[in-house]
């Protein structure tokens, strides 16, 4: 597929979105790919793959830097990160090697996309609407994370892999679902965890396909200075309502990819 130039208009308000794009991964831990795939192939005319591997570049690269304010403030679990991370390098890079399989068009993976957005969403809604639980003790969730983290971190390093993703859309609602890692901690671990699953994946798409410089370099600029904001802006926002904004961001995407296929 051809790609076709934007218009100056089109151009801006792709940049618009990429600060979107970094808002998201500062403020919620995760999202940034799922606003990035979209932007990319609706809005910068980018075929699928080349837009997948070019969100995998910015939003690796973005991760770090929204990861600084998160550190900062003792948000980042390195005891889980450490866990998870070997597990979803080795899914991330055998993702993107799915996607060289004939079957797999680009249908196939932005219904893939939506489809695992759609559940997503809706189970971290559910679980924000429900009182944390006070009968789990400090062993019952050590044995929760050494039980579901290896599974969940393939799980979501695929998913890296095959639709573009860092993973943040599953991995914070995983870490606080699945590993009982309270919300904010979940936001500054999935930002670590998003740049691993980033890079991997990237590695695969290596000689794939040829990026654009100019316009992966400007995004990741926009996409920076939206992180470095969304970060500060957690500080101060409950963690209940991040949750719950982030599943129905999830949904509201979801939708969108879904009705345009």
């Amino acid at each position: 597929m051809e790609v076709i130039a934007p218009s100056v208009l089109t151009w801006a308000i792709g940049h618009l979105l990429a600060v979107a794009i970094g808002l998201s991964l500062g403020l919620l831990g995760g999202g940034g790919s799922i606003l990035a795939v979209p932007t990319l192939v609706y809005v910068m005319s980018l075929p699928t793959k080349l837009a997948v591997a070019t969100s995998l570049f910015i939003v690796g690269l973005v991760s770090l830097v929204g990861l600084i304010p998160h550190w900062q403030q003792h948000h980042v679990n390195l005891k889980v990160a450490f866990i998870f991370a070997p597990f979803a390098i080795v899914g991330a890079y055998g993702g993107a090697q799915i996607v060289t399989l004939p079957f797999v068009t680009d249908t196939v993976q932005l219904l893939s996309f939506g489809i695992i957005m759609l559940v997503v969403s809706l189970l971290t809604i559910r679980k924000s609407d429900r009182s944390p639980s006070k009968t789990a003790t400090p062993t019952q969730s050590q044995r929760c994370d050494a039980a579901t983290l290896p599974v969940v971190g393939v799980f979501t390093g695929v998913l890296t892999g095959f639709v573009g993703v860092g993973g943040g859309f599953a991995i914070v609602p995983a870490l606080v679902l699945l590993g009982g890692v309270p919300m904010k901690e979940a936001i500054g671990t999935s930002l670590l965890l998003i740049a691993i699953n980033s890079a991997s994946g990237f590695l695969g798409y290596i000689n794939q396909v040829d990026l654009d410089w100019p316009l992966t370099l400007s995004f990741t600029t926009a996409a920076t200075l939206g992180t470095l904001v969304g970060g500060y802006l957690a500080r101060a926002i409950d963690a209940k309502h991040l949750q719950k904004s982030f599943g129905y961001f999830v949904l509201a995407v979801a939708v969108f990819t879904l009705l345009n296929l």
